[in-house]
């Protein structure tokens, strides 16, 4: 186990393509961390630069609290899990998880009872004894998967990296091999970085997320932190299934308080709300609100408020059911209600928000949750 540390790490491709730009992280010893962010935005890059596959052109990589900038990745001691899963076809399940202690079994000092014993007990902790005479064309993907992951864990590595290991496997299955790598983390206490692009693996694996795009940190905190305070409109949008919905308008005084407009509709903010707007009244804004902070019917908590839509399609799910729509002035929407609720494709209602699920953003892609506060890594502060 270790921390892993890197400051200002920068990887500069031919041509001046800046893959990744001053990314600063501290991983701390047996922590679970999750790079996420969409394709291209440099989270594969910045894991390679860990694991020694990519140089850097700029930064530091420390682990264990040792520099290993120049450190070849053999002796860097981390295992990777990567996409492909990489296992020699020829091999037997056996012979690929205890390749790499026969590669170094005199420099590690181990007997071949001892790659014995490792290989057998990785094979235990993730159930595929029954498989090790097999060769990897004779197993699924979920079987290849832990074969795989036994073959890093019989190293005992200070450091595990997975790179986007589970994209190969079915929806069922993925599932139940995110379920298999967290309990196999917390059972080995072995710090862990994990990249990915998909935000529901992110948000259930990780003890932080690190949102990435464009080879920036855009934020780095809990995933309920990320996803209940969004540093900005990338980040909030990225975050959730379906994404946060945004409407644009402006803060105007209203009877009592302060109300955001939207075309026709006043939407009262709530004091939080109203604290972060205080010094942009008339200014140019935009309200970002959750699907699941709509409802068919007013809250009792007296933060709910109405606006008037167009219902344009309804998507059942289970016991919920997702509504399309349109506002008063035409921005698109989704809001997640109950399943019983009754709305139609083609029909206007009043959709009530709870206001204490919503949160205010300076216009642009990129513009930053006024109501956020200081939580989390805000880009430029990594």
């Amino acid at each position: 186990m270790a921390r892993v540390t890197l400051t200002d790490v920068t990887k500069v491709y031919p041509g001046g393509v800046k893959a990744v730009d001053r990314v600063s992280l501290a991983i701390a010893d047996r922590e679970f961390v999750v790079l996420v962010g969409p394709s291209g935005c440099g989270k594969s890059t910045t894991l390679r630069m860990v694991a020694g596959l990519e140089d850097i052109s700029d930064g530091t990589i420390e682990i264990d609290g040792r520099v290993v900038n120049q450190t070849p990745p053999k002796d860097r001691d981390i295992a990777m899990v990567f996409q492909n899963y990489a296992l020699y076809p020829h091999m037997s399940v056996y012979k690929n998880m205890a390749f790499s202690l026969n590669l170094r079994r005199r420099e590690l000092r181990l007997s071949k009872a001892d790659i014995d014993r490792k290989v057998r007990e990785a094979a235990a902790i993730l159930g595929i004894e029954d498989l090790l005479e097999r060769k990897p064309r004779a197993l699924s993907g979920g079987q290849r998967q832990r074969v795989a992951v036994g073959r890093a864990i019989v190293r005992n590595p200070k450091a595990f990296l997975f790179d986007e290991p589970l994209s190969n496997l079915d929806a069922k299955l993925r599932v139940e091999m995110r379920s298999e790598i967290k309990r196999l983390q917390r059972r080995l206490a072995t710090t862990t970085i994990y990249v990915t692009h998909d935000q529901e693996e992110a948000m259930t694996l990780g003890d932080r997320v690190v949102v990435m795009k464009d080879g920036i940190v855009h934020q780095v905190a809990s995933p309920l932190e990320v996803y209940e305070r969004p540093v900005n409109r990338f980040v909030a949008s990225f975050l959730g299934t379906p994404p946060m919905g945004f409407i644009d308008g402006r803060v105007g005084e209203s009877a009592g308080g302060l109300a955001f407009e939207h075309g026709p509709a006043l939407l009262r903010l709530t004091p939080k709300l109203a604290d972060a707007a205080r010094q942009r009244v008339g200014a140019a804004l935009v309200l970002g609100i959750r699907p699941d902070a709509f409802s068919t019917s007013e809250g009792t908590g007296g933060g709910s408020v109405k606006m008037r839509v167009r219902v344009t399609l309804v998507e059942p799910l289970g016991d919920r059911k997702d509504v399309h729509m349109i506002s008063p002035i035409g921005t698109k929407l989704v809001g997640r209600v109950d399943l019983r609720a009754g709305v139609a494709e083609g029909q206007e209602t009043d959709m009530f928000i709870n206001m204490d699920r919503a949160a205010l953003f300076e216009p642009g892609e990129m513009g930053r949750n006024l109501s956020a506060g200081r939580e989390g890594t805000v880009a430029g502060e990594n």
